[in-house]
């Protein structure tokens, strides 16, 4: 009887095991956990922080305005970075007297750290995005060293998991909808 009982445990605890792994195995092909590292999207995201970021998310569907995203760094692809997407293919993003506009059209802006103290204006490739980190000031990203091909863009930030006081679904704030030029 022991014996029995002994064995029908064996098996159900192998049987959970498996099914743990199988789990897991599925979570990465659909997710991957990236650890932030700086400072570049405070107030949003802090250095430290453990992220839940969906792999499946633009295989779906497209990038929008506001998305924070997890990407391969343009001039190290070796490297990830996590930013939120300001310009999409073909958009105009200009930023002038602190303030952000995407084809002419102000962006209210209500998670950056401050208003951004430099002033430029790009055309984003139809292939890329546009990206700036939330700390406009103290990020590098699209403005200091371009855009990013659509192809390097890994998936959409979801979740912070850690610390557990932190815990929470990563708010994408959509920001200006206009229409690119013609």
């Amino acid at each position: 009887m022991k014996r029995k009982l002994f064995l029908s445990l064996s098996v159900l605890l192998a049987a959970m095991l498996y099914l743990i792994q199988v789990l897991i195995s599925n979570l990465n092909l659909l997710s991957v956990r990236i650890r932030v590292d700086g400072f570049s999207m405070e107030p949003t995201l802090h250095s430290g922080e453990f992220v839940i970021v969906n792999k499946l998310a633009y295989k779906l569907g497209e990038p929008q305005h506001g998305d924070v995203i997890v990407f391969r760094y343009p001039r190290d692809p070796e490297q990830e970075n996590i930013k939120r997407v300001i310009g999409l293919p073909g958009d105009v993003v200009q930023v002038r007297n602190g303030q952000l506009y995407v084809n002419d059209q102000l962006v209210d802006e209500p998670y950056i750290a401050a208003a951004p103290n430099y002033t430029m204006t790009w055309d984003v490739p139809e292939d890329s995005l546009f990206v700036l980190g939330d700390n406009r000031n103290r990020s590098s990203d699209s403005h200091s060293w371009g855009p990013v091909p659509l192809d390097y863009v890994i998936g959409r930030a979801f979740l912070v998991y850690w610390p557990p006081e932190e815990w929470g679904v990563i708010q994408h704030i959509a920001s200006a909808r206009a229409n690119p030029y013609p």
